[in-house]
């Protein structure tokens, strides 16, 4: 059955599979070239059945090992194939029956969306130091320019955000929704002088944000708690949600907005990061939602507009970033490499496995397989903003001037 899928599906590249028996089997032609060995007599019937869930599993429990290139390697074979080709019959239907199920796997009520949340950031905050930048940005970097490091790009994604929020005033209040450890809600708070409140469901992430706000003697300008969007009150001036949308659920899109209006000033405005899919509504990939991201998904840009139009909320901005996070998990992914002994220490060996799988089958997506990344400017009043996004180019240069002029050798190396 493992054959038959194969076969189905790989047509660009060159992938060699090792049969727990010994033989071999070529599959594709030409191209990028891999090799991986099946161990164990059921391996191949089970990643067979259920390719999507079981062949990250089989490579986490040492079930399924690359004899030639990397995991990574072999990734990129599949899911480029998987990107531009029709997928095998047994794939599409259990993508069908994903998609049906999908209601009650993103049931994220709030005691269930700690939950989740837990699941992924309350890991140790040493660990996650391990491939993120010194700012532990996890979310989408942005390249703007060539041979930009991870860091600068990710102060770029930073200053980038702030433009389209135009803090053109100091004392705004800013609400931060899904702040993580405190990055943006510091640099808002420092450079723009903003009044920042972030939230978090990580009691982890929590308590590195205040410790971090606490020693840039920014505790009053800039604080974090612990709480969910739905049980906040406002108004707030600004309101900034990076990364955490995914992790809502499609049948909370409506309660998200609409806390969203309610939130948001008369002349507020609002920006939302979010990853998503090109390729119309889907569900998770099944190994992601067992592993990695519990209740999480990637909206189509059609799931978001038609509730956002319901929520009485004005859409003054859309930008799609291609690209940028496969740059950002190419990264994060060598710097994993690199420290995989201390994070082998940290977990064990199974662990550090599910996370280069992770990490390689994410950035291939972003490759291949039409996923991107959304920044949707929202506003309540259709005045409030400019006619054009010259102020958001204008606001760009002047913070990355002024960042030149406070980091001169950081701004020459870059």
């Amino acid at each position: 059955m493992l054959g038959v899928v194969l076969a189905e599906l790989v047509e660009h590249g060159t992938l060699e599979f090792i049969w727990p028996n010994g033989k071999r089997h070529i599959f594709g032609a030409g191209g990028p070239r891999a090799t991986v060995r099946l161990h164990g007599r059921w391996t191949p019937w089970t990643v067979g059945l259920r390719p999507e869930l079981a062949f990250g599993e089989a490579y986490m429990d040492g079930r399924l090992t690359v004899e030639e290139g990397t995991i990574a390697d072999v990734l990129e074979i599949l899911i480029s194939n998987m990107g531009t080709r029709e997928l095998p019959a047994n794939m599409r239907a259990l993508r069908v029956l994903r998609h049906l199920y999908r209601p009650i796997a993103q049931f994220n009520f709030a005691t269930r969306a700690r939950k989740n949340v837990a699941h992924h950031y309350d890991l140790s905050a040493s660990f996650y130091d391990l491939f993120l930048d010194a700012d532990r940005q996890y979310s989408c970097a942005y390249f703007n320019e060539p041979k930009m490091t991870l860091e600068d790009a990710q102060r770029a994604k930073k200053r980038h955000i702030a433009a389209k929020l135009k803090l053109d005033v100091p004392g705004l209040s800013v609400l931060d929704i899904g702040s993580g450890w405190g990055g943006l809600g510091l640099d808002l708070a420092r450079e723009a002088q903003a009044k920042v409140l972030g939230v978090t469901l990580s009691t982890e992430q929590l308590a590195v944000a205040n410790q971090r706000a606490a020693a840039a003697g920014l505790s009053e300008r800039c604080r974090f708690e612990l709480k969910d969007y739905r049980d906040l009150d406002g108004p707030f001036d600004r309101i900034v949600s990076v990364g955490m949308f995914e992790h809502v659920g499609v049948r909370y899109y409506e309660t998200f907005f609409r806390k969203l209006h309610q939130l948001l000033a008369p002349d507020g405005v609002a920006l939302l990061h979010t990853i998503g899919r090109t390729d119309g509504p889907g569900a998770t990939n099944p190994w992601i939602t067992k592993y990695i991201f519990p209740g999480g998904y990637t909206p189509a840009l059609s799931e978001v507009m038609a509730v956002i139009e319901r929520s009485g909320l004005y859409v003054t901005d859309v930008e799609v970033l291609r690209l940028h996070y496969a740059e950002t998990l190419k990264e994060w992914r060598a710097r994993f490499a690199k420290n995989w002994a201390k994070a082998a220490a940290l977990y064990d060996e199974r662990f550090c496995r599910m996370w280069e799988f992770y990490l390689a089958a994410a950035e291939m997506t972003f490759r291949y397989d039409r996923q991107v990344v959304f920044q949707i400017q929202l506003s309540k009043r259709i005045e409030t903003l400019p006619m054009t996004r010259d102020y958001m180019l204008d606001s760009e240069r002047e913070m990355s001037l002024a960042s030149a002029e406070q980091n001169p050798r950081e701004h020459a190396a870059a």
